[in-house]
């Protein structure tokens, strides 16, 4: 592992744009060029397996820069421990020959990054303005009430149930989940649950708990969070089931019919854009 002397850019590879190549990934047993990271056990723990290690080389593999795989290496990362630990932060550093200091700003930059073991599921609530105004705070603290325990709600990225478990839920609130058209929403493992109340979120949480795993509004089945942060990593253990369930929703492309189903068009671009106005004199 590079040792932190002097600044990040002086210890990294140029950060210069490489040269266009034709991507052609090659992997072999041998271990990485001046990694650690080969075909005998990781020194850093034992849960970064062999089929960890070969992922590892697989990802690295894509890139012309071998730091440009920083994120979905931390991804593989949280597959296999449920979060980004120190271990994970030191396994990706010797892996791409850098700092764990360059590791840890951008595990620490990126929220989808856990630094604490998470459940089976992870549930994210919008608790932005939209989805707040429309009931997501209540959502919310409802969920806290329900996941909590001896009176206590539960709180922002903490765990109901045993880390890893079946029917542990991490809860957390998000500040935008991308679907003001359909709030308040809720993000399973990051696949979409729609127009939610307080009842149905309730109602959700519980199937969860209960080892159920209900069909999302949008997006693929639902699977647990390890299996996404695989997904996230690029590896999909089954593609077909991972592209499968609808992926738009009648009010998101409810303007776009209105607009088609009453011939309104946009006003074509003009050949010349038009004069902007003078400046006003400044007094």
């Amino acid at each position: 592992m590079t040792l932190p002397e002097g600044t990040p850019e002086t210890n990294s590879r140029s950060a210069a744009a490489p040269d266009e190549v034709v991507w052609e990934p090659v992997v072999t047993e041998e271990p990485l060029a001046g990694s650690s990271i080969g075909t005998e056990p990781s020194p850093v723990s034992p849960a970064f397996d062999e089929v960890t290690r070969q992922r590892t080389k697989e990802i690295i593999a894509r890139y012309p820069q071998s730091r440009s795989a920083l994120l979905p290496l931390l991804h593989l990362v949280q597959s296999v421990e449920g979060h980004v630990s120190q271990d994970g932060i030191r396994y990706c550093a010797e892996a791409l020959e850098l700092t764990t200091a360059e590791v840890s700003a951008v595990a620490t930059f990126y929220t989808m990054y856990k630094r604490t073991p998470c459940g089976e599921h992870l549930v994210s609530v919008c608790t932005n303005t939209l989805c707040a105004a429309l009931g997501g705070d209540d959502i919310y603290a409802r969920l806290q009430a329900r996941l909590g325990t001896d009176g206590r709600p539960l709180g922002h990225e903490e765990t109901a149930g045993e880390p890893g478990t079946p029917g542990s839920i991490t809860l957390e609130h998000a500040e935008c989940l991308a679907a003001c058209d359909l709030a308040p929403v809720i993000q399973v493992n990051y696949e979409y649950f729609d127009n939610q109340t307080v009842e149905t979120a309730e109602a959700l949480v519980d199937a969860l708990r209960a080892g159920e795993k209900p069909a999302p509004t949008r997006g693929a089945p639902l699977t647990d969070f390890k299996t996404v942060e695989l997904e996230l990593a690029g590896i999909f253990p089954d593609l077909e089931m991972s592209v499968e369930g609808p992926s738009v929703a009648v009010e998101t492309l409810r303007g776009a019919q209105l607009a088609a189903d009453r011939g309104w068009v946009a006003p074509p671009m003009p050949d010349e854009p038009p004069a902007l106005p003078d400046l006003p004199e400044k007094k």
